[in-house]
């Protein structure tokens, strides 16, 4: 079973760029399939972006495509997921998330307990 530690999150103003972490522990981290998910306040939790295991593959939601960008290092056991341009509709918790299997943009098993993005204007 993975352990998931997300970092980065905090205030920024809008047209801003942040970048968050994700440490996995206690698996091998090359067999997850990694996404981010975030969740605005009286939303329903939304996928953001997910990797593959390589990371030869990528997906993105269509609201932060061309502004975020998602990315591993399997050495590091690490996903990170650069967030440029942010606007105020970004401003939500935002969670790391595992699965393993075959890559799949839901039904993620393994969740980190979210780090907080605001977006000022």
């Amino acid at each position: 079973q993975v352990q998931l530690v997300e970092s980065g999150g905090g205030l920024v103003q809008a047209g801003g760029s942040l970048r968050l972490s994700c440490a996995a522990a206690g698996s091998t981290f090359s067999n997850y399939v990694m996404g981010w998910f975030r969740q605005a306040p009286g939303k329903e939790r939304e996928f953001v972006a997910g990797i593959s295991w390589s990371g030869g593959r990528t997906d993105y939601a269509d609201s932060v495509k061309g502004r975020f960008t998602i990315s591993r290092d399997n050495t590091k056991d690490t996903v990170y997921l650069q967030m440029n341009s942010l606007n105020p509709e970004d401003t939500a918790v935002y969670y790391c998330a595992a699965r393993r299997g075959l890559y799949a943009t839901s039904n993620y098993n393994y969740w980190g307990q979210g780090t907080q993005v605001t977006v000022s204007s």
